[in-house]
């Protein structure tokens, strides 16, 4: 009895670990195309600014108000995340949507969609704070076709 009690102790920790640790996401909306799609699962890992390098892509929670009146409409509240990749990190200069350069903060990312035309991202609200940031993007679990996506 007691190493059963063990088993299932050591599972139902393990268990915990990695739901703190890693996150599924869905994509929404066309903002990544033509490198993720709406309806792509991709497995989260959950991470800091500092973790950060040029080009990831993250998972995070853009602030609710345009910048800009042409801006791309906000995500709704039901879409909490989006998904972006990593333009700019803390000290680095980027240009926001009026074309003039700014320092991104320390503790702050500057993110951009692949789809720039229809994203709504750092060029529109600034850099995002970090406390917004869930994680970076680990891989695609499932295409939006519903397939196992392809190991990588």
């Amino acid at each position: 009895m007691p190493v059963t009690l063990v088993l299932i102790s050591t599972a139902l920790l393990a268990i915990w670990w990695l739901r703190r640790r890693f996150v599924v996401v869905t994509v929404t909306g066309p903002s990544m195309l033509p490198t993720l799609r709406h309806g792509d699962s991709l497995l989260v890992r959950r991470t800091r600014v500092g973790g950060l390098r040029h080009g990831v892509v993250v998972v995070l929670e853009l602030p609710p108000q345009a910048a800009a009146p042409d801006a791309p409409a906000a995500p709704d509240g039901a879409d909490r995340w989006s998904v972006k990749r990593v333009v700019g990190l803390p000290g680095d200069v980027t240009a926001g949507i009026d074309g003039a350069n700014r320092p991104v903060p320390a503790g702050c990312l500057a993110v951009a969609g692949d789809n720039v035309a229809v994203s709504y991202d750092s060029r529109h609200v600034g850099p995002v704070r970090g406390d917004r940031l869930l994680g970076v993007v680990v891989r695609r679990l499932r295409t939006a076709d519903g397939e196992v996506a392809p190991a990588p």
